[in-house]
């Protein structure tokens, strides 16, 4: 009877054995992230974002040039949002791409301005990252101007050249400007770019325009650095059109002047071109083109002691001071002997046929003189070989 008691002290003292080991079991069993893993699940919480964001330009950048877009990007996630503001705080136009990788501005930055982006994002990991930043475009020493010819919608002659002059300063970056420039034609013409000077750039093609070509050229000039601390002020465009194909021929021993069309005689007009024996007074060999039509032009000369002359259905072909006239006080000589002082002479009924036929860059072909045109004047183009023509292209 006394064995019992003690038996039964045996198994409370193994029970608590047992549950003692069932404790100390289940706080080293547990897996990281379950209930009893705590020291694992801290460390995933103090993990940093993996979404990353940048921005071209960086913040703080200075002196950020116009013409490149500013881009934000985002590796190891997706943009949610980007603004990019000026200092006014108006909102700069861009885009996200497609896949919300990138952003990219599509409206060209100010000169000297201050610009701000704010970025957001979301990583592959769910959490939220942010970029902010400031940056300043540069600020030009001087913006010049810049025109451009044949203006918008004009008809021009198939000797026109394309020019785009600089009146207000000098290019000494002549490269970088002809990098901007795009001539587009609707019909192949091959042509380049000549620097005449440092303050005009021509392009013409290497043979007349074929009639009726449609042309149109784009000077992406704004934001260009011309040098010296010089930018262009803005871009230029222009569409116009080559009208038909007429060209005027002038051998000066046979005292006329005849007109082509599409290669065929169309007019032949008698003529008084410049005086044979004075060399100066020569109406001078060369191509030049018609750059100027007036109804009456003035044509007094003190130097050879004329003055208040006025002469109707002037067509200027030079800067050098040649014109195709009226001279009917000249008829006596008109298509029998050259008199004039380099001018082409003709009756006042041809002068008017002809000034209501021609356009301004129809081609002037004088051939027989003494004397040859002078590369002297800005519109000279076609005095140039094509070889020597293409060589004066800065990207040659």
């Amino acid at each position: 009877m006394r064995s019992t008691p003690t038996r039964t002290r045996t198994t409370a003292l193994l029970g608590g054995l047992l549950s003692a080991a069932v404790l100390v079991s289940g706080c080293t069993s547990a897996e990281p992230g379950s209930p009893g893993g705590g020291s694992a699940a801290g460390t995933s919480a103090s993990a940093p974002p993996v979404a990353k964001i940048t921005a071209s330009p960086q913040a703080d950048s200075a002196d950020v040039a116009v013409t490149e877009p500013v881009k934000v990007a985002v590796a190891e996630g997706t943009l949610d949002a980007v603004t990019l503001t000026n200092a006014e705080g108006a909102a700069v136009q861009g885009a996200l791409a497609e896949d919300k990788a990138s952003w990219t501005s599509s409206e060209v930055l100010g000169y000297a301005k201050t610009y701000t982006y704010d970025a957001t994002a979301t990583g592959t990991d769910g959490k939220k990252v942010e970029l902010k930043g400031t940056f300043s475009t540069l600020k030009p020493a001087k913006t010049p101007r810049a025109t451009i010819n044949p203006t918008d919608d004009a008809t021009v002659g198939v000797a026109m050249p394309i020019s785009i002059k600089f009146p207000e300063g000098k290019v000494t970056d002549k490269a970088a400007v002809e990098k901007a420039l795009k001539v587009e034609t609707s019909v192949p013409v091959e042509g380049s770019w000549a620097w005449l000077n440092a303050q005009q750039v021509d392009w013409r093609p290497k043979q007349y325009w074929p009639a009726g070509t449609k042309v149109t050229v784009t000077a992406k000039l704004y934001g260009v650095a011309y040098g010296g601390g010089a930018y262009g002020k803005s871009d230029l465009t222009t569409a116009f059109a080559i009208g038909r194909n007429q060209v005027v021929k002038v051998n000066t021993p046979e005292h006329k002047m005849d007109v082509y069309r599409d290669g065929k005689l169309f007019a032949s007009y008698p003529s008084s071109n410049g005086r044979d024996d004075d060399p100066n007074l020569n109406t001078p060999n060369g191509t030049m083109i018609v750059m100027q039509k007036d109804p009456v032009g003035d044509f007094s000369n003190p130097r050879y002691g004329y003055t208040n002359v006025m002469k109707k259905w002037a067509v200027r072909f030079s800067n050098h001071g040649e014109f195709i006239h009226e001279n009917n006080d000249n008829a006596a000589n008109i298509g029998k002997r050259n008199t004039s002082h380099g001018c082409v002479n003709l009756l006042e009924a041809d002068a008017k046929a002809y000034f209501d036929s021609a356009l301004i860059g129809d081609p002037v072909e004088v051939s027989g003189s003494k004397a040859n045109m002078p590369t002297t004047s800005d519109v000279y183009d076609w005095l140039i070989p094509w070889a020597q023509w293409k060589s004066m292209s800065a990207l040659s």
